[in-house]
């Protein structure tokens, strides 16, 4: 049902003007979902409070809510005579609806707040659709949609899920939008989140570490207090780009947190040394952007400044951490080895300040549309690095959109990781075999299988012209025959 129904408004948006590519697609349909999931959100508390003998006043009143403007009824039927169309209903959306939700953003009692959530998701957004006929088609489809039961929300989180990562391959740069879950849920299995814990990404995007992590987390056996607390004081993001905070918000809502501890802010624009023990978390997840180019100003907040983004967010997360909290990072694996002062000075204080433990080596490919290669750094802060477990991971096999990451190519690290085993692929290098003036990490396999070595130049040529003296023998004989 909900497949056809995405694959519906799929094709309406194929039609639709202002819908231009992948990334449109995936913000346009998040306002529509996301209006349609506050309707099902404020029935479920209205009942509730009903059933309480409580009273229950909506956040959206009169002609803005879901049932008035989008889909009126009449004897449980859509009431065409009621339902805008056209150019009314593209006027009513750009010119009432929207400001009408962005002033949430003002009379809200506090950023974490739903209210506050829906101004910031409708100040920032803008609407696209250009056809009011296709919109209410998109409309239509979409209200026939329901958010009421776990069951339901898992399957159309799997559906949103399926889109951001389509948008993620299709834009410049795979990795800003998308993490592969594989890889995520393995550095989970490695972090070992628990309930009571904080859990934070600073560079947020789709929310792909904070989804995976409440998906984890929901495994066990819940008390309502447990429940509660997973809802509410567990996770915690920050997201620089308005797309990716309007998705982000959007998928951690389908994957059933209601309201999001996310905030849409510049996490760089922080003073890194002025992070104070109450803003510290358990458990930081994430996969900050690379490159960038950061201002100066901006690099003026971190101890080792820097113009690498990446860099800049390693050592916010480094300073985001409780002493004894657990960080899993993305980053680019030249990392490991650049002998800049300022990637020096940052492996140090990596190697310093936490225990990294361990360093997986993803192959090319693990992230599409990024031409780079990634490693993900494992660490546990407060104390210094004695050793450090490396696992180079090799699928056999070129990876790609036809042939992504699986869960399977990282069930051997994440087996041999629990005992820090060394084998063909996984090996451990001391903290005192280090070089003192580089810190250098470089990825070198001691244990992979020899391979045979290269000929010599002086054998290829020799080869060469015995093949082609085999070649004239053939072709003089050919020549005999004819």
């Amino acid at each position: 049902m909900y497949d056809n129904a995405f694959n519906q408004i799929e094709k309406d948006l194929r039609a639709e003007e202002g819908v231009a590519n992948e990334l449109d697609y995936v913000e346009q349909t998040s306002w529509v979902l996301f209006l349609k999931y506050l309707h099902d959100l404020e029935n479920e508390r209205r009942d509730r409070a009903e059933l309480d003998g409580e009273d229950y006043s909506p956040i959206i009143t009169g002609a803005y809510r879901w049932d008035q403007w989008a889909a009126p009824k009449k004897n449980g039927e859509l009431d065409h005579n009621a339902a805008l169309t056209g150019d009314d209903l593209i006027a009513f959306v750009n010119n009432e609806l929207f400001p009408y939700l962005g002033k949430f953003r003002q009379s809200a009692t506090g950023p974490q707040t739903l209210q506050y959530k829906i101004g910031e998701i409708f100040t920032e957004l803008r609407n696209k659709f250009r056809s009011g006929y296709i919109l209410r088609d998109v409309l239509e489809t979409v209200d026939g949609l329901s958010f009421n039961t776990q069951a339901q929300r898992h399957e159309l989180s799997q559906l949103y899920e399926t889109r951001i990562r389509r948008m993620g391959n299709a834009g410049r740069n795979g990795g800003e939008y998308y993490t592969p879950r594989p890889l995520i849920r393995a550095m989970i299995e490695v972090v070992k989140p628990k309930i009571g814990e904080t859990i934070y990404d600073g560079a947020v995007g789709s929310a792909g570490f904070l989804c995976e992590a409440y998906d984890y987390l929901r495994r066990h056996e819940l008390s309502g207090t447990d429940y509660e607390t997973l809802q509410t004081k567990t996770f915690y993001g920050q997201e620089k780009k308005g797309l990716a905070y309007i998705i982000g918000i959007m998928n951690m809502i389908l994957h059933g947190i209601e309201a999001p501890n996310l905030i849409h802010s510049n996490t760089l624009n922080e003073n890194a040394m002025d992070i104070q023990e109450k803003d510290r978390h358990d458990v930081i997840l994430a996969n900050p952007p690379f490159g960038g180019g950061e201002r100066r100003e901006v690099q003026q907040n971190f101890p080792i400044r820097t113009g690498e983004t990446a860099y800049l967010f390693l050592q916010h997360f480094i300073r985001k951490l409780k002493a004894g909290g657990r960080g899993a990072v993305v980053i680019k694996n030249t990392f490991l080895s650049n002998t800049d002062n300022a990637s020096v000075a940052l492996r140090k204080e990596l190697l310093e300040a936490c225990n990294l433990h361990t360093v997986l080596d993803c192959p090319l490919g693990t992230f599409q549309g990024a031409g780079v290669k990634t490693v993900v750094l494992f660490f546990e802060k407060g104390e210094a690095t004695r050793q450090t477990w490396f696992y180079q991971l090799d699928p056999g096999r070129s990876m790609g959109k036809t042939s992504p990451l699986s869960d399977d190519d990282l069930k051997e690290f994440v087996k041999l990781q629990k005992s820090f085993a060394d084998g063909p692929k996984s090996w451990t290098v001391t903290r005192s075999a280090l070089d003192e003036a580089t810190f250098d990490l470089s990825v070198k396999n001691p244990n992979a299988p020899e391979r045979e070595a290269l000929r010599s130049p002086e054998n290829i040529i020799a080869d060469m012209l015995v093949r082609d003296a085999e070649t004239a023998d053939i072709l003089e004989n050919i020549r005999g025959l004819l």
